[in-house]
């Protein structure tokens, strides 16, 4: 999950990260789930996967693939705009945030509400403070893309 939105601070950054980090996802044939729209940190993560041969999965806002990313390969139309970030959140085994804005932040809460576990990688260190303090058990704050990875696979044993 990360912000989709041109304005987010580092986009470029942040998009890298995702990239690498969708790459390392397919590696470990394991499944990316994100919002599935083609702009910033979720089109770069599906991007990055899609290129390292592994399966996407893109749960749309609106009430039909307009904005979906070329590199979808299972759409889910909601037609809920925001609120797609309950699935978002409860679909996913570990939720990884890269980089933070106001969608990203709700999908990290719902995600601590519904006690799944969540990587915080590239976000503000005010961010992390404020997820760790809500749930230090739940949160893990990675450095990299290969530190990330390494939390999942732990997260996920």
């Amino acid at each position: 999950m990360g912000p989709g939105k041109l304005d987010s601070v580092d986009l470029e950054k942040h998009t890298a990260l995702a990239t690498e980090l969708g790459k390392q996802i397919a590696s470990h044939g394991w499944i990316l789930l994100t919002g599935g729209r083609s702009l910033g940190v979720m089109d770069a993560a599906m991007k990055g996967a899609k290129s390292g041969g592994g399966t996407t999965i893109g749960i749309l806002p609106g009430p039909d693939t307009s904005e979906i990313s070329d590199a979808v390969d299972i759409p889910i139309v909601t037609g809920l705009g925001s609120a797609r970030d309950n699935i978002n959140a409860l679909s996913s085994n570990v939720l990884v945030a890269v980089g933070m804005g106001p969608g990203t932040a709700a999908e990290v809460a719902l995600a601590l509400k519904a006690k799944k576990p969540v990587v915080l990688l590239g976000t503000q260190p005010e961010a992390e403070k404020f997820f760790t303090s809500l749930d230090a058990g739940l949160v893990h704050v990675a450095a990299d893309v290969a530190g990330a990875i390494t939390a999942v696979k732990q997260l996920l044993a």
